[in-house]
């Protein structure tokens, strides 16, 4: 069965508007995060 994690921090992600969870890898930058993925990193730039 699947760990459930209700209590993790969430944002929205300005190009593809879906809300993204906090990630481990992401702990000592969530402040600075503002994709869900590198995709839309790259496509976010460009507009």
């Amino acid at each position: 069965m699947a760990h459930k994690k209700p209590h993790l921090p969430e944002k929205i992600c300005p190009v593809c508007q879906r809300p993204f969870v906090w990630r481990k890898k992401w702990e000592r930058d969530w402040a600075n995060v503002k994709y869900c993925s590198e995709r839309c990193k790259r496509s976010g730039a460009k507009n």
